[in-house]
């Protein structure tokens, strides 16, 4: 019947659990102690004991980067410089034509649009 023999069949009344070793009573009216109860018990991560203390941090100097325009003024440093002749220059270049112009072009200056510095 059901694959089982009078031999190999397990009895009911031979399988009984061990009596536990402490009772119930035992343990309301005398419950463990802290210590007691984390015998045996170890925490999901490791702890740390002993003295903590504050990282250090260390300051770094930040170098900030300069973008030079090519042709900016060095005083503002916002407005472009342009060629300015002068006054001598261009009468020159008028009045002594050929040679006049080698001399317009040597008294150019520059000047600031936005700040109005001259550079020689």
């Amino acid at each position: 019947m059901g694959g089982y023999d009078e031999e190999t069949r397990p009895l009911l009344g031979s399988l009984q659990p061990s009596a536990p070793s402490t009772s119930y009573q035992e343990i309301v009216n005398n419950p463990p102690t802290y210590e007691e109860s984390q015998i045996g018990y170890e925490p999901p991560y490791p702890t740390r004991t002993g003295v903590y203390s504050q990282p250090s941090y260390q300051a770094i100097p930040i170098v900030q980067t300069q973008v030079i325009l090519v042709g900016g003024c060095p005083a503002c440093r916002v407005g472009v410089l342009e060629d300015d002749y002068t006054c001598c220059g261009i009468c020159c270049a008028i009045f002594c034509f050929p040679l006049g112009v080698l001399c317009c072009l040597a008294t150019k200056q520059k000047r600031c649009r936005n700040c109005g510095a001259i550079y020689g």
